[in-house]
């Protein structure tokens, strides 16, 4: 690290940073006793019809440092000769109202999100000065109703502005690692019983627009079926069919200020379908595991006007993940280790009528293939080994190591957001050795990372995280910059989160 970098870490090691759900792949310290809150304690504390209310918040400041991993443009990771690095604090705020009766309750979320100091205010779609994790002083973050109570009756339905989260995150996920977060405005039916539960929903991604009111977008629709059963034995088993329906018109729409993709992207109608088996809690002994599998098809227009322009390729995409894990219940910490495949398709020839590269959806991949957020469940192999420790009931530790390759040389190398890394100030060139683009030619492996993270339960109510990773740049990274040269890249934060 260059001097001015490690005395900034120093500085950014005493900062509190505050977070609202993490959602971290390791086990972040739980609260040591529920807690529901400053305000629902009190009003709650001598009637019992405040019971139906529930009125709280959560604020987190995080504060991270990043070398040689700019992140946006992706173009210029891991470059020699550029300003990559960059630093920032970022807060979010959530403030949220509800209600709940018998048949019927009301929830209502604003959120105010803004960061200091970030540089990524240089990229496509993002003013100079600004972030792409800046949305405030204050925005609609949720707001619905829900009809029904499954206690009585199967069907329940819930309208409005919402979270969608399923699975592990890895296709339709909250996102809340991000200082926005994601919701949908749309309708959701779900139909529970003893046997099995099955979400049908419609939804518009909601754009981000720094300083002004959040609207999703008309021109992107996404809706799909979710079903789940835990009448496999030992098993929680999912099942889903999944549409992404995108106007060419959903890359204008008028929104000045919108982060990269999955906001702004291309025209497709591509549609998923997947199975996702996660062994049941305390069935298969000290073992876990988790399976899950997806297919894509449908047709894509590709962004590039030099590619076959007026024409649509068929999607025909594929991914899958297996993780295996073991609990030594009896050593100290009850250390979890664990080991992970994941595999995501790329596209082998851009000019052969046929989208190979899997659509990764709407996750939230910071938990899953490295926490320095610089890879995607596209176009990637990703050996992942995981180590979990719990020292102590109110602290955890994790330490993990990825080794990732490119799916298809062929194809491009992805950012956690699924844009593509491609140009890096020069033509990019295949073998030109000057930038990302579509170089066959070059090795496929991309590097490894590691990473540790530690976080504590300070009180019931606020937890504290602090992590770092490394990348170490492989033959892909090193052969794209063969003339400007390349260099590895670190990441350090640390985040507070207060409930009240």
């Amino acid at each position: 690290m260059k001097s001015s970098a490690v005395s900034t870490l120093a500085a950014g090691a005493l900062v509190l940073a505050v977070a609202n759900e993490v959602y971290a792949q390791y086990a972040p310290p739980p609260p040591l006793a529920p807690f529901a809150g400053f305000a629902n304690e009190w009003l709650r504390k001598d009637d019992p019809y405040m019971n139906k209310w529930d009125i709280g918040g959560s604020i987190r400041l995080r504060y991270e440092l990043r070398e040689n991993n700019l992140a946006a443009p992706p173009a210029l990771d891991f470059k020699k000769g550029v300003d990559n690095d960059n630093s920032f604090f970022a807060d979010k705020l959530l403030l949220r109202v509800g209600y709940t009766d018998k048949w019927w309750s009301v929830m209502v979320e604003g959120r105010s999100s803004s960061v200091t100091g970030d540089d990524r205010g240089s990229a496509p779609n993002i003013p100079l000065g600004s972030s792409p994790e800046s949305d405030g002083p204050i925005d609609l973050h949720q707001a619905y109703v829900t009809l029904g109570n499954h206690k009585e009756f199967p069907l329940s339905l819930k309208v409005g502005r919402q979270e969608l989260s399923y699975g592990d995150e890895r296709i339709i996920g909250a996102f809340a690692w991000n200082n926005i977060g994601r919701v949908f405005d749309g309708v959701k039916l779900r139909w529970q019983n003893s046997w099995f539960g099955v979400d049908v929903f419609s939804t518009r991604l909601v754009v981000p627009d720094d300083n002004n009111f959040n609207t999703s977008n008309d021109y992107e629709y996404f809706s799909g079926a979710y079903f789940n059963t835990k009448k496999i034995p030992k098993n929680n088993t999912e099942f889903y069919f999944l549409a992404r329906n995108v106007s060419p018109r959903a890359a204008s729409f008028d929104a000045p200020f919108t982060t990269p993709a999955p906001y702004n992207t291309s025209a497709r109608d591509t549609y998923t379908i997947g199975a996702r088996f996660k062994s049941a809690t305390n069935e298969w002994g000290h073992f876990d595991y988790t399976i899950e599998g997806a297919y894509q098809f449908g047709d894509w227009k590709r962004a590039s006007t030099g590619v076959r322009p007026n024409e649509r390729d068929e999607q025909r995409a594929f991914a899958v993940v297996a993780n295996i894990g073991y609990t030594f219940p009896d050593a100290y910490g009850k250390p979890r280790v664990a080991l992970e495949y994941a595999f995501a398709s790329g596209d082998s020839d851009p000019n052969d009528g046929r989208h190979g590269t899997f659509d990764n959806l709407f996750p939230t991949n910071h938990k899953f293939y490295g926490y320095m957020d610089l890879v995607s469940w596209q176009n990637v192999h990703d050996i992942r080994a995981i180590y979990q420790l719990k020292p102590h009931a109110r602290v955890s530790l994790a330490l993990e190591a990825h080794a990732f390759w490119l799916a298809d040389a062929h194809d491009r190398f992805y950012n956690v957001a699924g844009v593509p890394r491609a140009g890096a100030g020069t033509t990019g060139n295949a073998g030109s050795g000057t930038g990302y683009g579509l170089n066959p030619n070059y090795g496929n492996f991309v590097g490894s990372e590691i990473d540790f993270i530690a976080g504590v339960a300070l009180t019931k109510y606020a937890n504290l995280e602090c992590g770092y990773g490394h990348f170490f740049r492989g033959d892909y990274v090193k052969d794209t910059f063969s003339v400007a040269g390349s260099q590895d890249a670190d990441w350090f934060y640390t985040q507070l989160l207060v409930r009240f």
